[in-house]
């Protein structure tokens, strides 16, 4: 089993959406091992968007700026989904990160419609709903750097009954 960070944005948790947008995860089979409420500081956001993802490094200092104020806007929920391919899965599952591009039947195609363009024209950063993480070897950073392991749960869901091997 694989697992994967996703984190429900201020925009999501403001706007009263999680719920909704977690049921999408789990009608796909994934489950929830991990899950809390909290408003990370600077420093956290600082580690998570470029000590692990590297964004400053790849877009810049006025978009890496841009992302942390947005993120620090209100409360997040950061979870820990597992399942089959879960990474890949949930990459699938959000869409592209403009949301102007995510494809309909997304969840950023579906609940956010803002292009880098008028994001940019606001000075204001793209609300996109949820943060997904890259690739499997990123999930495990970004999981340790926002779970202990004394924070993830073990169980079986009646759906891995029926589509998992037997043990």
């Amino acid at each position: 089993m694989e697992r994967t960070l996703i984190i429900f944005k201020p925009d999501a948790v403001m706007r009263g959406i999680v719920g909704e947008v977690l049921s999408r995860f789990e009608k796909v089979g994934l489950k929830m091992v991990g899950a809390k409420m909290l408003q990370p500081d600077y420093e956290h956001y600082y580690q998570h968007y470029e000590g692990i993802g590297t964004l400053k490094t790849r877009k810049g200092e006025e978009i890496f700026e841009s992302q942390l104020r947005n993120m620090q806007q209100g409360p997040v929920i950061a979870m820990v989904l597992e399942g089959v391919d879960a990474v890949e899965t949930v990459r699938k599952m959000v869409g592209a990160t403009e949301p102007k591009s995510a494809l309909p039947g997304t969840i950023r195609g579906d609940y956010a419609h803002v292009s880098y363009g008028a994001a940019n024209s606001s000075g204001k950063s793209v609300s996109n709903i949820v943060h997904a993480s890259a690739d499997s070897n990123e999930a495990k950073q970004e999981i340790a750097h926002w779970f202990s392991e004394g924070e993830m749960f073990n169980y079986e869901t009646v759906h891995e009954q029926f589509t998992q091997p037997k043990k």
